[in-house]
């Protein structure tokens, strides 16, 4: 694959936003359509998901120091020019954008606000939005401001039920969603929160919507999917994305990702992956949480081969569909967390992460950071800097005093 330019290039503007499309440009591969623009990764700052007795966070703590290390290797060994910055933690999910401004990135904005109800989410997000705004003033047309992610799922509201499990876990549920009555909803709030961040964000707007969304994109400056590509719709990946094309306006996948364990691809468990779900709850209660160790749910393989291939496919694909924006998710794995060489408690196996990461110690291609990437993070980084097949390896030492020292989120 040819070599791409690796300038961030204009943002997006509100009016006429990207390239125009006609019918051709929504053909599962679009004659002359130009490879993917915005060639990113998720980057997860650190995100909240609790219940009443439980509490979990992908980075309880995260060294700003740390985050500038690894953005620099997004965007210098990853060949990234764009990151999409994920948190809960609204001062840090700052502080890491702007790094990542900082670093020449495109940033997209995106606060993970979980498990709220729909006014406290707004609130939440209007807060981020304003954030976003004093850094766009600062780097024009290189922030995009993601308002919400796969709120059906997560925002309470939207369908009936307190928790993901009462919302999707029962017969009825799965019903209601075939039946599609989460759209009106879900496009009301949608409606009602794009006019209010627009009274404080003046940059391209976007939603991270799920497949199963009906979305009204009028109020929106970009179309925005997290799709992930497993064996139920393989054969009808670019298919599901054309009516997205048919609006006329940029689309972006947000997110997209694989397992790592031999049949991630077919399991039918890429959605919430492979761990034991009653040691995860049992881990992370409060107090005692630290008493129990989480493993996964059974016997598996691990198959980084196969996270890899999947990945540079999906990418491929991608290339040849008209998609504007490309993010892989992710680059460190905070939710299946820790690398074993014991299989059971392997919870790596169970991520998506671009990078194994160790319980303790270093790794040896960045011997200042806690992981070691996985054979994705070098098919990746050959795939966004036109280097497929070329053999070569990440790698490198920090740049003297580059970054701030220390610095503690949250």
């Amino acid at each position: 694959m040819a070599p791409r330019a690796r300038s961030c290039g204009a943002g997006f503007g509100r009016d006429g936003m990207g390239r125009g499309r006609d019918a051709a440009a929504a053909a599962p591969f679009a004659e002359g359509a130009r490879p993917v623009q915005r060639r990113g990764v998720v980057y997860d700052s650190g995100t909240v998901l609790s219940g009443l007795l439980w509490h979990v966070d992908s980075r309880p703590r995260l060294d700003l120091a740390v985050a500038h290390r690894e953005l620099q290797i997004i965007r210098d060994d990853l060949h990234c020019n764009a990151v999409r910055v994920t948190g809960s933690h609204l001062d840090r999910l700052a502080a890491v954008a702007e790094i990542g401004l900082g670093l020449g990135l495109e940033v997209w904005y995106s606060p993970t606000i979980w498990e709220r109800p729909a006014e406290q989410t707004l609130q939440a997000l209007l807060s981020a939005a304003a954030a976003a705004e004093t850094l766009r003033r600062r780097h024009p047309d290189r922030v995009t401001f993601i308002l919400g992610t796969e709120l059906t799922l997560f925002m309470r509201g939207i369908v009936p039920g307190r928790s993901i499990e009462e919302r999707f876990g029962t017969p009825t549920a799965r019903e209601r969603l075939k039946a599609g009555t989460h759209n009106g909803p879900l496009n009301a709030f949608l409606g009602r929160a794009a006019a209010a961040a627009r009274a404080v964000f003046g940059g391209p707007l976007t939603h991270a919507s799920l497949a199963f969304e009906a979305v009204d994109w009028a109020p929106f400056d970009i179309v925005g999917i997290d799709h992930y590509r497993d064996a139920r719709i393989k054969d009808r990946y670019v298919q599901m994305l054309q009516p997205l094309l048919a609006t006329g306006k940029p689309v972006a996948v947000t997110e997209f990702g694989m397992r790592t364990y031999r049949g991630a691809d077919s399991s039918g468990a890429l959605g919430f992956g492979v761990l034991e779900q009653r040691t995860v709850v049992l881990h992370h209660l409060r107090l005692i949480g630290r008493l129990f160790r989480v493993r996964l749910k059974g016997a598996y393989i691990r198959d980084e081969g196969l996270q890899a291939r999947e990945l540079v496919e999906t990418l491929r694909i991608l290339d040849g569909a008209g998609i504007d924006g490309a993010f892989v998710s992710s680059f460190v794995d905070g939710w299946s967390s820790k690398y074993s060489e014991d299989p059971l408690y392997d919870l790596d196996m169970s991520g998506m992460g671009l990078v194994k990461t160790f319980a303790r110690g270093h790794g040896t291609t960045y011997p200042d950071m806690p992981w070691e990437p996985k054979e994705a993070f070098r098919a990746v980084a050959a795939h966004y800097g036109g280097e497929e097949g070329s053999g070569a390896e990440p790698g490198g030492t920090p740049e003297a005093g580059a970054g701030p020292r220390a610095g503690q989120g949250g």
